[in-house]
């Protein structure tokens, strides 16, 4: 994790307390204390230095061993550390020989979506991952109800805006032999803004049967089971930011 001062909401949501949101409304209302005061959401905090309380119970940086672990997310899991309606987190996939470092998701997929998902205790690593400017692309198969219409990916390259946001796909790739009927295909996306690939279909008129993410940079996901890990090394670290 960096030493640099970080949002105290965001130093939160790194270390797997929940959303931003989530966060914010701790601190809010008093239950975050940073240094043993009261902390306020113009906080910021040093995590090599500070000491940061929720609820009483100190939060703690990520321990000297790096973890590194891609993840094949089966549908009906959120990707959250805590959920308040103790729904399953992709947390309780997790085996117990990991589950002494602070662990976070490094890119999130929405509960009804499947695939990659990288999980991790390094902090810098997980900001690289997901920050816009990075350029990483990440790769799913998409199933829709219908025929997707070849004229609707320039749609989805050019962007469509929604509640203020412009959404759109990186790459679109229909099977050739299947223009006209193809209900699979394949879409790519750079900044993976929140259920983005839902939004935008249903926006054209298609409900989305599944999504599945398999492919973040250039590490593309063989042989994990749903709900199973493999620990990665350092290859498919550099890998993932390809």
């Amino acid at each position: 994790m960096s030493s640099e001062p970080l949002r105290l909401q965001k130093f939160l949501a790194l270390h797997g307390i929940g959303s931003r949101r989530y966060s914010e409304s701790l601190v809010r209302d008093g239950l975050v204390r940073v240094n043993g005061r009261t902390a306020t959401l113009g906080n910021r905090v040093d995590p090599r230095r500070d000491t940061v309380t929720v609820k009483g119970k100190r939060i703690v940086s990520e321990s000297g061993r790096s973890c590194l672990l891609a993840l094949n997310k089966p549908k009906g899991y959120l990707c959250s550390n805590f959920d308040p309606h103790y729904r399953r987190t992709i947390f309780d996939l997790i085996p117990p020989d990991f589950r002494s470092s602070r662990l976070f998701c490094a890119g999130r997929l929405d509960k009804d979506s499947e695939g990659l998902v990288i999980v991790t205790n390094e902090g810098d690593f997980c900001q690289k991952l997901t920050h816009p400017s990075m350029g990483v692309i990440k790769r799913y198969w998409v199933t829709i109800d219908r025929p997707f219409l070849v004229r609707h990916r320039d749609n989805l390259m050019r962007g469509i805006v929604l509640e203020g946001e412009r959404l759109r796909a990186i790459k679109v790739v229909v099977s050739e032999k299947g223009k006209r009927s193809a209900r699979h295909f394949e879409l790519h996306l750079r900044e993976g803004r929140k259920r983005e690939i839902r939004r935008m279909l249903t926006a054209l008129g298609y409900r989305v049967d599944r999504i599945f993410r398999f492919q973040i940079g250039g590490y593309r996901m063989r042989g994990i089971g749903p709900g199973h890990v493999r620990p990665l090394g350092n290859k498919e670290k550099s890998l993932l930011l390809g």
